[in-house]
Protein backbone atom coordinates (compact mmCIF):
# COMPACT_ATOMS: atom_id res chain seq x y z
CA UNK A 1 0.00 0.00 0.00
CA UNK A 2 0.83 3.76 -0.95
CA UNK A 3 2.79 5.45 2.12
CA UNK A 4 0.90 7.59 4.06
CA UNK A 5 3.08 10.72 2.98
CA UNK A 6 2.62 9.73 -0.65
CA UNK A 7 1.47 13.37 -2.03
CA UNK A 8 -0.66 11.20 -4.26
CA UNK A 9 -2.49 9.37 -1.79
CA UNK A 10 -3.13 12.08 0.67
CA UNK A 11 -4.72 14.49 -2.03
CA UNK A 12 -7.07 11.65 -2.65
CA UNK A 13 -7.73 11.29 1.24
CA UNK A 14 -7.84 14.90 1.34
CA UNK A 15 -10.52 15.19 -1.99
CA UNK A 16 -12.49 12.10 -0.44
CA UNK A 17 -13.05 13.35 3.04
CA UNK A 18 -14.44 17.08 2.15
CA UNK A 19 -15.96 15.53 -1.42
CA UNK A 20 -19.11 13.83 -2.08
CA UNK A 21 -19.56 10.84 -3.62
CA UNK A 22 -19.52 10.49 -7.12
CA UNK A 23 -19.66 14.21 -7.62
CA UNK A 24 -18.91 14.29 -11.83
CA UNK A 25 -17.08 17.95 -11.33
CA UNK A 26 -14.76 16.87 -8.63
CA UNK A 27 -14.34 12.90 -9.92
CA UNK A 28 -13.99 14.92 -13.80
CA UNK A 29 -11.17 17.19 -12.76
CA UNK A 30 -8.90 14.46 -10.82
CA UNK A 31 -9.09 12.44 -13.74
CA UNK A 32 -8.19 15.12 -16.12
CA UNK A 33 -5.09 17.09 -14.29
CA UNK A 34 -4.79 14.41 -10.97
CA UNK A 35 -5.51 14.87 -7.24
CA UNK A 36 -2.26 16.76 -6.10
CA UNK A 37 -3.04 19.80 -8.70
CA UNK A 38 -6.65 19.51 -8.18
CA UNK A 39 -6.18 19.23 -4.10
CA UNK A 40 -3.39 23.20 -4.58
CA UNK A 41 -5.94 24.92 -6.98
CA UNK A 42 -8.52 24.36 -4.20
CA UNK A 43 -6.35 25.80 -1.60
CA UNK A 44 -5.01 28.22 -3.30
CA UNK A 45 -8.51 29.33 -4.72
CA UNK A 46 -7.07 30.04 -8.08
CA UNK A 47 -9.73 28.19 -9.75
CA UNK A 48 -13.13 25.81 -10.26
CA UNK A 49 -15.03 28.54 -7.97
CA UNK A 50 -18.13 27.23 -7.95
CA UNK A 51 -16.99 23.65 -6.79
CA UNK A 52 -13.92 25.42 -4.71
CA UNK A 53 -17.02 27.52 -2.30
CA UNK A 54 -18.74 24.26 -2.05
CA UNK A 55 -16.05 22.40 -0.51
CA UNK A 56 -14.22 25.16 1.44
CA UNK A 57 -15.40 24.86 4.40
CA UNK A 58 -14.59 20.90 4.45
CA UNK A 59 -11.42 21.59 3.48
CA UNK A 60 -10.30 23.89 5.88
CA UNK A 61 -11.31 22.04 8.89
CA UNK A 62 -9.67 18.57 6.94
CA UNK A 63 -7.23 16.70 9.19
CA UNK A 64 -5.80 13.95 7.24
CA UNK A 65 -3.73 12.27 9.52
CA UNK A 66 -6.44 12.99 12.21
CA UNK A 67 -8.75 10.97 9.22
CA UNK A 68 -6.49 8.12 8.92
CA UNK A 69 -5.45 7.61 12.42
CA UNK A 70 -9.50 7.24 13.36
CA UNK A 71 -10.36 5.13 10.36
CA UNK A 72 -7.23 3.00 11.37
CA UNK A 73 -8.51 2.56 14.56
CA UNK A 74 -11.96 0.89 13.54
CA UNK A 75 -10.03 -1.42 11.25
CA UNK A 76 -10.74 0.76 8.30
CA UNK A 77 -8.31 1.28 5.64
CA UNK A 78 -8.01 4.05 2.27
CA UNK A 79 -7.97 1.79 -1.12
CA UNK A 80 -6.65 4.01 -4.05
CA UNK A 81 -6.22 3.41 -8.00
CA UNK A 82 -2.18 2.30 -7.63
CA UNK A 83 -2.97 -0.31 -4.33
CA UNK A 84 -2.20 -4.11 -5.05
CA UNK A 85 -6.16 -4.65 -4.32
CA UNK A 86 -7.64 -2.19 -6.34
CA UNK A 87 -10.19 -3.72 -8.91
CA UNK A 88 -9.40 -2.41 -12.26
CA UNK A 89 -13.27 -3.20 -12.88
CA UNK A 90 -13.65 0.10 -11.60
CA UNK A 91 -12.01 1.89 -14.52
CA UNK A 92 -14.93 1.09 -16.26
CA UNK A 93 -17.22 4.22 -14.74
CA UNK A 94 -15.01 6.59 -16.37
CA UNK A 95 -16.24 5.93 -20.04
CA UNK A 96 -20.12 5.49 -18.91
CA UNK A 97 -22.49 8.45 -18.97
CA UNK A 98 -23.82 9.61 -15.99
CA UNK A 99 -26.59 9.00 -13.59
CA UNK A 100 -28.46 11.50 -11.55
CA UNK A 101 -25.60 13.64 -11.67
CA UNK A 102 -23.83 10.89 -10.73
CA UNK A 103 -20.95 9.12 -11.54
CA UNK A 104 -16.91 8.65 -12.23
CA UNK A 105 -14.26 6.97 -10.80
CA UNK A 106 -13.99 6.89 -7.01
CA UNK A 107 -10.88 8.81 -5.61
CA UNK A 108 -10.43 6.11 -3.20
CA UNK A 109 -12.33 3.14 -1.28
CA UNK A 110 -12.80 2.79 2.89
CA UNK A 111 -12.39 -0.97 3.17
CA UNK A 112 -13.35 -2.51 6.10
CA UNK A 113 -12.77 -6.18 6.76
CA UNK A 114 -10.33 -9.20 6.05
CA UNK A 115 -10.90 -9.88 1.94
CA UNK A 116 -8.91 -8.50 -0.72
CA UNK A 117 -11.41 -5.93 -2.44
CA UNK A 118 -9.92 -7.14 -6.48
CA UNK A 119 -10.12 -11.03 -5.11
CA UNK A 120 -14.46 -10.15 -4.66
CA UNK A 121 -14.41 -7.93 -7.60
CA UNK A 122 -15.97 -9.96 -10.53
CA UNK A 123 -18.89 -11.30 -7.78
CA UNK A 124 -22.13 -11.33 -8.19
CA UNK A 125 -24.88 -8.22 -7.06
CA UNK A 126 -28.03 -9.07 -5.44
CA UNK A 127 -29.99 -6.49 -5.67
CA UNK A 128 -33.76 -5.65 -4.83
CA UNK A 129 -37.08 -4.28 -2.51
CA UNK A 130 -36.68 -2.75 0.88
CA UNK A 131 -39.86 -4.36 1.17
CA UNK A 132 -39.66 -7.57 0.44
CA UNK A 133 -42.18 -10.60 0.32
CA UNK A 134 -41.48 -13.73 1.57
CA UNK A 135 -41.29 -15.60 -1.90
CA UNK A 136 -38.25 -12.72 -2.89
CA UNK A 137 -36.60 -12.98 0.81
CA UNK A 138 -36.38 -17.12 0.44
CA UNK A 139 -35.22 -16.50 -3.55
CA UNK A 140 -32.29 -14.38 -2.67
CA UNK A 141 -31.40 -15.74 0.43
CA UNK A 142 -30.97 -19.34 -1.84
CA UNK A 143 -29.27 -17.13 -4.42
CA UNK A 144 -26.77 -15.54 -1.77
CA UNK A 145 -25.94 -19.32 -0.41
CA UNK A 146 -25.44 -20.70 -3.20
CA UNK A 147 -23.45 -18.07 -5.45
CA UNK A 148 -21.16 -17.90 -2.27
CA UNK A 149 -20.81 -21.30 -1.91
CA UNK A 150 -20.03 -21.21 -5.55
CA UNK A 151 -17.16 -19.11 -4.78
CA UNK A 152 -18.55 -15.60 -6.19
CA UNK A 153 -18.19 -13.11 -3.65
CA UNK A 154 -22.10 -11.44 -2.76
CA UNK A 155 -22.49 -8.03 -3.57
CA UNK A 156 -25.03 -5.89 -2.30
CA UNK A 157 -26.11 -3.10 0.07
CA UNK A 158 -27.11 -4.24 3.28
CA UNK A 159 -30.36 -2.39 3.36
CA UNK A 160 -33.95 -4.29 4.68
CA UNK A 161 -35.07 -7.09 1.94
CA UNK A 162 -33.85 -8.45 -0.25
CA UNK A 163 -29.78 -7.47 0.45
CA UNK A 164 -30.15 -8.53 4.04
CA UNK A 165 -31.47 -11.89 2.36
CA UNK A 166 -28.74 -12.07 0.02
CA UNK A 167 -25.32 -11.20 2.44
CA UNK A 168 -27.37 -13.68 5.62
CA UNK A 169 -27.56 -16.52 2.42
CA UNK A 170 -23.11 -15.84 1.62
CA UNK A 171 -22.86 -15.85 5.50
CA UNK A 172 -24.97 -18.78 6.13
CA UNK A 173 -22.35 -21.04 4.14
CA UNK A 174 -19.44 -19.09 4.96
CA UNK A 175 -18.59 -17.37 1.72
CA UNK A 176 -17.86 -14.50 0.85
CA UNK A 177 -20.30 -11.27 1.00
CA UNK A 178 -19.48 -7.35 0.43
CA UNK A 179 -22.00 -4.54 2.00
CA UNK A 180 -21.34 -1.04 -0.38
CA UNK A 181 -22.67 1.71 2.23
CA UNK A 182 -23.95 5.31 1.08
CA UNK A 183 -22.36 6.37 4.68
CA UNK A 184 -19.40 5.70 6.38
CA UNK A 185 -17.92 2.44 6.62
CA UNK A 186 -17.86 2.72 10.03
CA UNK A 187 -21.55 3.16 10.72
CA UNK A 188 -24.29 1.02 10.76
CA UNK A 189 -27.26 2.00 8.31
CA UNK A 190 -29.87 0.97 9.01
CA UNK A 191 -28.94 0.57 12.71
CA UNK A 192 -31.20 -2.62 13.03
CA UNK A 193 -28.13 -4.04 10.89
CA UNK A 194 -25.57 -3.56 13.35
CA UNK A 195 -24.39 -6.85 14.06
CA UNK A 196 -24.96 -7.94 10.44
CA UNK A 197 -22.32 -5.61 9.24
CA UNK A 198 -20.13 -7.00 11.63
CA UNK A 199 -20.05 -9.83 10.69
CA UNK A 200 -19.63 -8.75 7.45
CA UNK A 201 -16.53 -6.83 8.40
CA UNK A 202 -15.35 -9.91 9.98
CA UNK A 203 -15.84 -12.06 7.36
CA UNK A 204 -15.79 -10.26 4.15
CA UNK A 205 -16.21 -6.46 3.58
CA UNK A 206 -17.62 -3.30 4.22
CA UNK A 207 -17.08 -1.16 1.65
CA UNK A 208 -18.16 2.82 1.13
CA UNK A 209 -16.72 5.78 -0.94
CA UNK A 210 -17.77 7.94 1.45
CA UNK A 211 -14.99 9.34 4.32
CA UNK A 212 -15.72 7.63 7.96
CA UNK A 213 -18.39 9.29 9.64
CA UNK A 214 -20.74 10.32 7.00
CA UNK A 215 -24.05 9.78 7.09
CA UNK A 216 -26.54 8.09 4.26
CA UNK A 217 -28.03 10.63 2.06
CA UNK A 218 -30.24 10.92 -1.16
CA UNK A 219 -27.71 11.51 -3.21
CA UNK A 220 -25.21 9.21 -1.34
CA UNK A 221 -27.11 6.19 -2.15
CA UNK A 222 -27.27 6.87 -6.09
CA UNK A 223 -23.83 7.10 -5.93
CA UNK A 224 -23.42 4.09 -4.36
CA UNK A 225 -25.49 1.86 -6.33
CA UNK A 226 -22.75 2.25 -9.47
CA UNK A 227 -19.93 0.91 -7.04
CA UNK A 228 -21.95 -2.14 -6.55
CA UNK A 229 -23.04 -2.17 -10.46
CA UNK A 230 -19.00 -1.85 -11.24
CA UNK A 231 -17.50 -4.33 -8.90
CA UNK A 232 -20.20 -7.20 -10.01
CA UNK A 233 -19.54 -9.32 -13.16
CA UNK A 234 -23.53 -9.38 -13.31
CA UNK A 235 -26.27 -8.01 -11.20
CA UNK A 236 -29.63 -9.51 -10.22
CA UNK A 237 -32.70 -8.06 -9.36
CA UNK A 238 -34.71 -10.10 -7.32
CA UNK A 239 -37.84 -7.82 -6.27
CA UNK A 240 -38.16 -4.22 -7.43
CA UNK A 241 -41.13 -1.80 -7.35
CA UNK A 242 -41.93 0.44 -10.53
CA UNK A 243 -39.45 3.34 -8.72
CA UNK A 244 -36.60 1.19 -7.17
CA UNK A 245 -33.24 2.14 -6.22
CA UNK A 246 -32.88 -1.23 -7.80
CA UNK A 247 -33.75 -0.67 -11.09
CA UNK A 248 -30.86 2.12 -10.40
CA UNK A 249 -28.27 0.29 -9.64
CA UNK A 250 -29.52 -2.29 -13.20
CA UNK A 251 -29.64 1.07 -15.00
CA UNK A 252 -25.80 1.63 -13.96
CA UNK A 253 -24.68 -2.35 -14.81
CA UNK A 254 -26.17 -1.90 -18.27
CA UNK A 255 -23.94 1.21 -18.79
CA UNK A 256 -21.14 -0.94 -18.37
CA UNK A 257 -21.66 -3.82 -20.40
CA UNK A 258 -22.58 -6.27 -17.38
CA UNK A 259 -25.19 -8.87 -17.20
CA UNK A 260 -28.58 -7.58 -16.21
CA UNK A 261 -30.86 -10.08 -14.62
CA UNK A 262 -34.14 -10.29 -13.05
CA UNK A 263 -36.56 -13.14 -11.11
CA UNK A 264 -39.78 -13.02 -11.74
CA UNK A 265 -42.38 -13.02 -9.44
CA UNK A 266 -46.06 -13.28 -9.93
CA UNK A 267 -47.44 -11.14 -12.43
CA UNK A 268 -50.02 -9.49 -9.91
CA UNK A 269 -47.18 -8.21 -7.38
CA UNK A 270 -46.64 -4.85 -7.18
CA UNK A 271 -42.89 -5.78 -5.55
CA UNK A 272 -42.12 -7.38 -9.06
CA UNK A 273 -43.22 -4.76 -11.53
CA UNK A 274 -39.46 -3.10 -11.92
CA UNK A 275 -38.33 -6.90 -12.85
CA UNK A 276 -40.51 -7.69 -15.08
CA UNK A 277 -40.38 -4.13 -16.99
CA UNK A 278 -36.42 -4.97 -16.52
CA UNK A 279 -37.18 -8.47 -18.62
CA UNK A 280 -39.96 -7.05 -21.22
CA UNK A 281 -38.57 -3.79 -22.46
CA UNK A 282 -34.74 -3.47 -21.07
CA UNK A 283 -33.88 -7.19 -22.05
CA UNK A 284 -32.77 -8.27 -18.94
CA UNK A 285 -31.98 -12.01 -18.50
CA UNK A 286 -34.57 -13.97 -17.03
CA UNK A 287 -33.19 -16.21 -14.38
CA UNK A 288 -35.07 -18.51 -11.87
CA UNK A 289 -31.68 -19.74 -10.19
CA UNK A 290 -27.98 -20.06 -8.84
CA UNK A 291 -27.25 -22.30 -11.80
CA UNK A 292 -28.73 -19.78 -14.50
CA UNK A 293 -27.02 -16.92 -12.96
CA UNK A 294 -23.73 -18.75 -12.82
CA UNK A 295 -23.67 -19.44 -16.58
CA UNK A 296 -25.17 -15.68 -17.21
CA UNK A 297 -21.61 -14.22 -15.64
CA UNK A 298 -18.94 -17.09 -16.34
CA UNK A 299 -16.51 -17.82 -19.32
CA UNK A 300 -18.05 -19.32 -22.40
CA UNK A 301 -18.69 -23.23 -21.93
CA UNK A 302 -18.36 -22.76 -18.27
CA UNK A 303 -20.95 -23.30 -15.76
CA UNK A 304 -23.41 -23.96 -19.00
CA UNK A 305 -27.31 -24.98 -17.92
CA UNK A 306 -28.59 -28.53 -19.59
CA UNK A 307 -30.73 -27.64 -22.31
CA UNK A 308 -34.40 -27.30 -20.83
CA UNK A 309 -36.55 -30.18 -21.67
CA UNK A 310 -39.76 -32.16 -19.50
CA UNK A 311 -39.10 -35.54 -17.82
CA UNK A 312 -38.54 -38.33 -20.15
CA UNK A 313 -40.85 -41.18 -20.92
CA UNK A 314 -39.96 -44.88 -22.82
CA UNK A 315 -42.70 -43.73 -25.67
CA UNK A 316 -40.25 -40.71 -26.72
CA UNK A 317 -37.80 -43.17 -27.93
CA UNK A 318 -40.57 -44.95 -30.14
CA UNK A 319 -41.05 -44.35 -34.15
CA UNK A 320 -44.07 -42.95 -35.23
CA UNK A 321 -45.65 -46.09 -36.50
CA UNK A 322 -44.98 -47.85 -32.84
CA UNK A 323 -46.83 -44.93 -31.35
CA UNK A 324 -49.86 -45.00 -32.99
CA UNK A 325 -49.77 -48.99 -32.68
CA UNK A 326 -49.56 -48.12 -28.42
CA UNK A 327 -52.13 -45.49 -28.64
CA UNK A 328 -54.46 -48.22 -30.20
CA UNK A 329 -53.57 -50.84 -27.18
CA UNK A 330 -56.52 -50.89 -24.40
CA UNK A 331 -56.16 -49.96 -20.79
CA UNK A 332 -58.49 -52.54 -20.00
CA UNK A 333 -59.71 -55.29 -21.73
CA UNK A 334 -57.47 -56.63 -23.78
CA UNK A 335 -57.85 -56.71 -27.80
CA UNK A 336 -56.56 -59.19 -30.18
CA UNK A 337 -53.90 -58.02 -33.06
CA UNK A 338 -56.57 -57.92 -35.22
CA UNK A 339 -58.68 -55.59 -32.96
CA UNK A 340 -55.28 -53.64 -32.12
CA UNK A 341 -54.40 -53.19 -36.02
CA UNK A 342 -57.92 -52.27 -36.84
CA UNK A 343 -57.65 -49.36 -34.42
CA UNK A 344 -54.29 -48.17 -35.22
CA UNK A 345 -54.89 -47.91 -39.14
CA UNK A 346 -52.16 -50.42 -39.97
CA UNK A 347 -51.38 -53.96 -41.42
CA UNK A 348 -51.74 -57.04 -38.77
CA UNK A 349 -48.26 -57.81 -39.73
CA UNK A 350 -46.91 -54.25 -38.97
CA UNK A 351 -49.33 -54.22 -35.77
CA UNK A 352 -47.59 -58.10 -34.52
CA UNK A 353 -44.45 -56.56 -34.84
CA UNK A 354 -44.82 -52.96 -33.01
CA UNK A 355 -46.43 -55.59 -30.01
CA UNK A 356 -43.27 -57.53 -30.28
CA UNK A 357 -40.71 -54.04 -29.36
CA UNK A 358 -43.49 -53.05 -27.03
CA UNK A 359 -43.12 -55.55 -24.95
CA UNK A 360 -39.39 -55.75 -24.73
CA UNK A 361 -39.88 -51.94 -23.90
CA UNK A 362 -42.43 -53.10 -20.97
CA UNK A 363 -44.99 -50.77 -22.57
CA UNK A 364 -47.38 -53.92 -23.26
CA UNK A 365 -48.52 -57.03 -21.93
CA UNK A 366 -49.14 -60.15 -23.82
CA UNK A 367 -53.22 -62.30 -22.17
CA UNK A 368 -53.21 -65.42 -23.89
CA UNK A 369 -54.03 -64.36 -27.67
CA UNK A 370 -54.76 -60.73 -26.69
CA UNK A 371 -52.57 -57.10 -25.65
CA UNK A 372 -53.31 -54.57 -23.07
CA UNK A 373 -51.01 -51.81 -21.84
CA UNK A 374 -48.83 -52.58 -18.74
CA UNK A 375 -50.35 -51.67 -15.18
CA UNK A 376 -47.18 -49.06 -14.89
CA UNK A 377 -48.56 -47.35 -18.31
CA UNK A 378 -51.96 -47.35 -17.45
Amino acid sequence: MIPVDDPERRARLVLSSIGEPGDPRLLSLVAEIGPVAVLEALREQSAYGELRDSLAERLATCRPGDVLAGAARRGIRFVVPGDPEWPESLADLASVPLLHQRGGVPLGLWVRGPLRLDEVAGGVAVVGSRSATGYGGRVAGDLGAALADSGRAVISGAAFGIDQSAHRGALAVRGPTVAVLACGADRAYPLAHAQLLALIAEEGLVVSEAAPGCAPTRVRFLARNRLIAALARGTVVVEAAARSGALNTANWADSLGRSVMGVPGPVTSAASQGVHHLIRARNALLVTGPADVLEAVSSAGENTVDQFSGPTHPRDALSIEHRQVLDAVPVGRPATVQQVARAAGTSIRSATQALEVLRGAELVAEVGDRWRLTPARE
